[in-house]
């Protein structure tokens, strides 16, 4: 287990607890102080210390001097009702210039804007955990695996279907491991031909085949001292499997072309969706390179298997495309029930591209069902039923309403079994039959709102209140009204 870096001085179980998750999450190993510890029990790698709710100067003191660390390579935190906060602030007073004062309830940016100017204890800690995204069972067997086997320079195969996000694993282990600082390279072994993989892998000398016009360096050369992730291993041709084996065997290789042999220091990190116990054992898949990578098999689940992370992956994604300049988009509650009916054949990478394909589309709007691709829909929404309807009332080939008897939109849909969020669902209803109307009359907001049977300033605010302003005319020419719509 890693030394401790960080003492939690604090009287307050709350408070103590809160600080000691805040340090977790930033990567430290804060330890709290018990007065019934020996002294040399705690002596650790010290490079911080919290100072809270303890009363006695003298104690205080003799905690500090304990540490056994020079004032000046100290980072001091003090809560900021400390009863020792005047003492240490004094002028004079050796850790005075260290100070970093914490306001309660804490911050998390205030903490690491603390942190970010002790350059010793930034150099010596470990960054914050990457947590892939999901709070769903599933995932959390998977972050669990990650932090366990991160520290450790075993060989891991990270399984499952494309578009889980193998390589998003591949990368926290090496974001959470002592390899942090050194390269993460990656190479997908099915998209090489397989006679220029091992040029890939082990790079070449100058003129050891037709086009190498110059020394070229290998994949396991650029990850020297860091992570090497071997994608899509299992689409790893015989023969280069042998020379992959012999690589992780030996820890050397030699470049094409080149009869010197390089000695690596590289941690293995492979992926493929395919089955490779099968492929073993029918000979496309050698049993000893299988033995050898699998030494920490890591499975991701499929997202129809973890479908309650997706609101989570969606806010991950919106976050995404904001950076990237593009505006986010809502799923109301209807499409997100009829996104969780979808088998999610490309898993989350299919998520994440609907989601940006619904952002360009819906800019800052919110989807419903009846906006998804028809594929994405589940069962047919019953707004869908009034189009047919609409376009004939257009025609003159039918009417709004019958004077008596059964309503034209009575579509006999049932009822889900978990049940349905009405309210949401009759403005579904209502967003799609708007969608319609404006469709049919070219986005006349007028005719729109005839065809509805409602005034003009109705369906004014209605498209307000549905983010629909796009869909109409950016001026309403009609005879009806010459106002703008927004």
């Amino acid at each position: 287990m890693p030394n401790s870096n960080v003492l939690i001085i604090e009287s307050n179980g709350t408070r103590a607890d809160i600080i000691t998750s805040a340090l977790q999450f930033m990567g430290f190993f804060p330890q709290r102080w018990d007065a019934s510890l020996p002294t040399g029990s705690i002596a650790h790698d010290w490079r911080a210390v919290y100072v809270g709710g303890i009363d006695d100067d003298a104690s205080c003191e003799q905690i500090l001097a304990s540490l056994d660390v020079p004032a000046d390579q100290l980072l001091v935190l003090v809560g900021a009702d400390s009863p020792q906060l005047e003492r240490l602030t004094k002028a004079g007073c050796a850790y005075a210039a260290q100070i970093e004062v914490l306001d309660f309830p804490l911050r998390y940016e205030r903490l690491a804007e603390a942190v970010r100017r002790a350059p010793s204890l930034r150099a010596s800690s470990q960054p914050a955990p990457l947590r892939l995204v999901g709070s769903s069972i599933a995932m959390g067997q998977v972050n669990a695996l990650i932090r366990q086997v991160s520290p450790f320079d075993s060989s891991v195969l990270v399984l499952g279907e494309s578009g889980t996000g193998k390589e998003m694993v591949a990368r926290a282990i090496h974001d959470c491991s002592p390899r942090r600082d050194k390269p993460f390279v990656a190479i997908n072994c099915g998209a090489i031909p397989a006679e220029l993989l091992e040029s890939e892998l082990f790079g070449h000398e100058k003129g050891a085949f037709t086009g190498a016009i110059s020394t070229r360096k290998g994949r396991f050369e650029m990850a020297e001292g860091g992570t090497l992730f071997l994608d899509e291993i299992g689409d790893m041709s015989l023969p280069m499997q042998v020379k992959l084996l012999r690589v992780l065997q030996e820890r050397m290789y030699e470049r094409v072309g080149s009869n010197r042999t390089q000695r690596c220091d590289v941690r293995i990190i492979a992926a493929t969706h395919r089955n490779l116990e099968r492929a073993t054992a029918e000979g496309r898949f050698r049993e000893d390179l299988y033995y050898r990578l699998s030494v920490f098999p890591l499975e991701m689940p499929a997202l129809r298997e973890r479908l309650e992370d997706m609101p989570e992956l969606i806010g991950e994604f919106n976050q995404r495309l904001q950076r990237r300049g593009l505006n986010s988009v809502r799923f109301s509650s209807s499409a997100m029930q009829s996104l969780r009916q979808h088998t999610w054949p490309g898993n989350v990478r299919e998520l994440s591209n609907l989601v940006e394909r619904l952002a360009i589309l819906y800019p800052n709007g919110e989807v419903r069902a009846g906006d998804l691709p028809e594929k994405y829909r589940g069962m047919q929404p019953v707004d869908e039923a009034g189009g047919g309807l609409l376009r004939a009332m257009l025609d003159g080939q039918a009417k709004p309403a019958p004077a008596a008897g059964r309503h034209v939109l009575d579509t006999e849909v049932l009822l889900p079994e978990g049940g349905v969020d009405l309210k949401d669902h009759l403005a579904d209803i209502e967003v799609g039959l708007i969608r319609q109307a404006l469709d049919i009359t070219d986005g006349v907001v007028a005719h729109a709102a005839k065809l509805l049977h409602m005034q003009r300033t109705t369906l004014v605010e209605k498209l307000r209140k549905y983010g629909l302003q796009s869909c109409a005319r950016a001026n309403d020419a009609s005879p009806h009204s010459g106002t703008a719509v927004a």
